[in-house]
């Protein structure tokens, strides 16, 4: 399976724009069919608070018909809202059929960045069967809580895909903490992080692809790319079987969320 990474310079509240951007990059070097392409939260935004102007429904209705062009799988962040108004930072994969799966609200917003007083955490973590891959979409902040991945873990994930918009001024916070999240669930991470800059802050991208065993697969610099490498998913099973840590684990410990084994709606 082929995993393509679009890392970019999003434009500022700016859909059309970014969305240009990225189908640009897409078509100058076009995903396998199949394969599966990650992009960063809140993708044609940015890291907005506006939820006024971003929340409306385009970035979905792109991310289907990109899918369905290439047949390829697509994970893309947008904003929503919840029955009360309240905002929700989201992730969701759309199929090579155009089809959408059970959105991920991202579980824990950005206190320090202000994001959770515009945005309401979710409260279930969601698997998406990608081919032969059970992956789960994560946002950003997400990354710094390794009990919400052990427990993704625990319900079977076999890959974490996580769109970011994380800080230069963190960036090798960024690259560490994608490692071991790697290391510790014997898992493909991809991370999707953008670069450039926003109204508030400098990006440094730093994308990678990286294997069960922490193995870096593929790493972009902090320039605009589109990250590609061939993974193997039985990978997982054979090195979780080869080297069975997580037989160790102390349940208990854990604690408990709700986890949804998508079907496409």
């Amino acid at each position: 399976m082929q995993v393509s990474i679009v890392q970019y310079d999003i434009t500022w509240e700016d859909k059309t724009a970014s969305q240009a951007y990225m189908n640009a990059m897409l078509d100058a070097s076009p995903p396998h069919e199949d394969g599966f392409v990650l992009v960063p939260e809140l993708c044609d935004v940015g890291f907005s608070m506006n939820l006024d102007s971003i929340v409306d429904g385009q970035t979905e209705e792109w991310a289907r018909q990109r899918a369905l062009r290439d047949r390829t799988w697509i994970q893309y962040g947008f904003a929503s809202r919840d029955e009360d108004g309240r905002g929700l930072n989201c992730a969701t994969i759309a199929t090579p059929s155009g089809t959408l799966h059970d959105t991920y609200t991202k579980v824990h917003p950005f206190s320090h960045g202000l994001e959770s007083r515009h945005y309401v955490g979710g409260g279930r973590l969601v698997l998406v069967e990608v081919g032969d891959l059970l992956v789960c979409p994560l946002i950003c902040y997400d990354l710094r809580f390794p009990e919400l991945w052990r427990l993704a873990r625990r319900a079977g994930a076999q890959a974490f895909a996580i769109g970011a918009s994380w800080p230069a001024v963190r960036q090798d916070h960024w690259r560490s903490l994608l490692i071991a999240r790697a290391i510790e669930n014997q898992a493909f991470v991809f991370g999707c992080n953008r670069c450039g800059s926003d109204p508030h802050l400098e990006y440094a991208g730093g994308s990678m692809i990286i294997d069960p065993t922490g193995t870096v697969l593929a790493e972009a610099d902090d320039t605009p790319t589109l990250l590609q490498a061939d993974i193997d998913p039985s990978a997982v099973d054979r090195w979780r079987d080869e080297f069975r840590c997580q037989d160790d684990v102390h349940e208990a410990f854990l604690g408990t969320i709700t986890v949804v084994r998508s079907n496409p709606a």
